[in-house]
């Protein structure tokens, strides 16, 4: 089969599945075909999935991210349900809706016994348009008329996000009102147009300050998705009330789809970038460093905004790495020493520069990193490569370039692949920590053995009651740790809160630091008390700190002040994800033994409260349960220090 195209056109296939009602036992299928497809082919699939029975799906496929989600707003919302099924699909996702009522936003919002909330979403779609203020201007109306229905409207707004969150537990998507230029355009003089302006810019500012105060609540700027498409069909606004037009809906449901995906965990975190055609124009071997396309002339500052784009992304916290088909020491001196260069050496955690197949080279880069390869974003400008990778690595997101490196910015962009509910340290610091890991793998090879290797290393390793400060990134561990989660329940920032006040409840935080730096925060233990029991809740770690023993101190340290503090057992929870295998025997190694499910002291449902989604919804037959009677704890490794102050609240 040639890679560089499809074997048929992506919407006969999808066709193909409607038609032979395949389309639930071949959901998976669909990341693959949704990738390449147009505006046009995803409009059709969502018409065709929208009205797919997601029980169905569910059936064919257990283990499939799943968001339960509800969308409401004023208006007629119905164009944004296919574009969102077809969105999740091509994520790999399934967002099963609840739809309100027509024009019941008020209601479902405000009110714990509607229909909304009885369903329970996890993701709360309210869709407003400039029509909540219009609708209410008196005939003939002046700005300060539209200064007060804005000041009432925001007011509402305010009142309606305070309640939810308060009988909610799930993600409230709200967005900024557009500013009609029909509305505009009534009034004759600039002077009054310009103070229209400047009140709907106040009062959307006011929107979208909401967020920095209720951490369960996402404001989306409609503005920037308004300009790349018309926003407002009139025919259908007047005769349909589908007041924001079927485009601008199609681009809601894709950053909504983006937001899905970053609360199941489906973050992305390096970015790996092709050269030749990429990061510069032309062929290196054949052009040589002077005749590369990079800084100089039109299609050189071309690349040279590509390549600050993708610096830009790397300062936050994202891994830039380099697979390229290509000789290692041209590609050295040219990152290295051409003055046109952005990126440089040092901005790349790796830089692979072989003959290999590029499939191969992904896959090792994620062994040399400690991350899946579900974890990266590949760009090259390459149909065959894109195409290979896609097929060997379906996992991996794939962002196919083309010859035009005007568009490579906007390609990239698409789909916020690296979204993060809010930028920490840690994120900062994160590119120089695998720079670090990468240095002790090398510095690893000069020990005959893994024993002399770790004493070496000299970790430390710091155990402590988590702090206020520690809240975005403890809820940032639990949205991106796959591997060591042991039961990948996701909690947002107020989750994270929650816990912190509840007194029977211990959440520790794990840091660590070596000869080659400080580790930052990699881990945490949540645990609660019933009676003379401890129930360990969750147990994540980083997989840049695998394999050091860290674990195993951290077990024995929660052990021992179990016992010091009155406790008689302690019971672990594991849930199985396709991610997670490697912790399958975490607790039987540590001295824990199994018991049924039914042994633990408070019943803990398959979505345990607080509920953010896990990898998948296991039934209660797929949790193990494990039991310590506390009698021989394991050893702290000699190979480490552990600093563990565990003078919070009391497990």
């Amino acid at each position: 089969m040639d890679l560089a195209t499809p074997a048929a056109p992506v919407g006969e296939e999808l066709a193909a599945l409607h038609r032979d009602r395949r389309l639930a036992t071949d959901y998976p299928r669909l990341t693959a075909l949704l990738a390449e497809a147009t505006d046009e082919e995803r409009e059709r699939a969502g018409r065709f999935l929208a009205r797919l029975d997601p029980a169905e799906v569910r059936r064919a496929h257990p283990a499939l991210p799943t968001l339960r989600t509800a969308v409401t707003g004023d208006g007629t919302l119905s164009p944004l349900l296919p574009a969102l099924a077809a969105e999740a699909a091509r994520h790999g996702l399934l967002l099963p809706v609840t739809p309100s009522p027509y024009n019941t936003w008020v209601h479902e919002l405000s009110d714990p016994r509607s229909d909304l909330h009885t369903a329970r979403p996890e993701l709360v779609l309210c869709v407003l348009s400039a029509a909540v203020v219009t609708a209410e201007l008196p005939s003939p109306w002046h700005v300060d008329d539209v200064r007060r229905v804005l000041e009432a409207k925001t007011a509402l707004i305010e009142g309606l996000v305070d309640r939810f969150t308060a009988t909610g537990d799930g993600t409230l998507v709200l967005n900024t009102l557009l500013l009609p230029r029909e509305l505009t355009a009534q009034l004759l003089d600039h002077r009054s147009r310009a103070r229209l302006g400047i009140a709907w810019r106040e009062a959307n500012a006011r929107l979208l300050r909401l967020a920095e105060h209720h951490p369960r609540l996402v404001v989306l700027d409609l503005d920037p998705l308004a300009a790349e498409t018309p926003a407002h069909d009139v025919r259908l606004s007047t005769y349909a009330k589908v007041h924001l037009s079927p485009g601008l809906l199609a681009r809601y449901a894709r950053e909504a789809a983006h937001l899905a995906r970053r609360l199941l965990g489906r973050t992305k975190k390096a970015l790996v970038l092709d050269l030749d055609g990429t990061l510069w124009g032309g062929i290196l071997g054949d052009d040589g460093p002077e005749g590369i396309e990079v800084g100089d002339g039109p299609r050189g500052e071309a690349f040279t905004a590509f390549q600050r784009v993708a610096r830009q992304i790397g300062s936050q916290g994202v891994l830039l790495a380099v697979v390229s088909k290509n000789d290692p020491e041209p590609v050295s001196r040219v990152l290295r020493d051409h003055p046109g260069m952005t990126l440089r050496e040092d901005d790349f955690v790796r830089v692979t520069a072989n003959w290999q197949p590029k499939h191969l080279n992904l896959r090792a880069l994620a062994d040399d990193l400690g991350i899946g390869a579900d974890s990266f974003v590949f760009a090259d400008d390459s149909p065959y490569e894109c195409g290979l990778v896609r097929r060997e690595i379906p996992e991996a997101a794939v962002v196919r370039l083309d010859e035009e490196p005007a568009d490579h910015v906007l390609r990239l962009l698409a789909d916020n692949w690296f979204d993060s509910a809010e930028l920490t340290t840690e994120d900062r610091a994160r590119p120089a920590h695998y720079r670090d890991d990468l240095a002790r793998k090398d510095f690893r090879h000069g020990f005959d053995s893994l024993e002399g290797y770790l004493r070496e290393l000299a970790v430390t390793v710091r155990l402590a009651p988590a702090a206020p400060e520690d809240v975005p990134r403890l809820s940032q561990i639990t949205l991106r740790t796959n591997q060591f989660n042991l039961t990948t329940v996701r909690l947002g920032r107020a989750d994270v809160e929650t816990l912190l006040t509840r007194p029977d409840t211990l959440v520790l935080t794990i840091r660590s630091t070596d000869r080659f730096g400080d580790n930052g925060t990699v881990g945490a233990v949540i645990a609660t008390r019933h009676g003379t029991a401890l129930v360990i809740d969750n147990f994540l770690l980083s997989c840049r700190v695998f394999a050091r023993g860290i674990e195993q101190a951290v077990i024995a340290a929660v052990l021992r002040h179990a016992r010091s503090t009155g406790i008689t057992e302690v019971y672990g929870v594991h849930r199985p994800t396709a991610r997670n295998g490697k912790t399958a025997d975490f607790y039987a190694h540590h001295g824990f033994t199994p018991v049924p499910t039914g042994a633990l002291p408070a019943p803990v449902p398959p979505h345990t409260a607080p509920d953010r989604a896990p990898d998948r919804a296991p039934a209660p037959d797929d949790r193990t349960v494990h039991r310590h009677d506390l009698r021989t704890i394991p050893n702290v490794p000699d190979h480490l220090r552990l600093d563990a102050t565990l003078e919070g609240p009391t497990p």
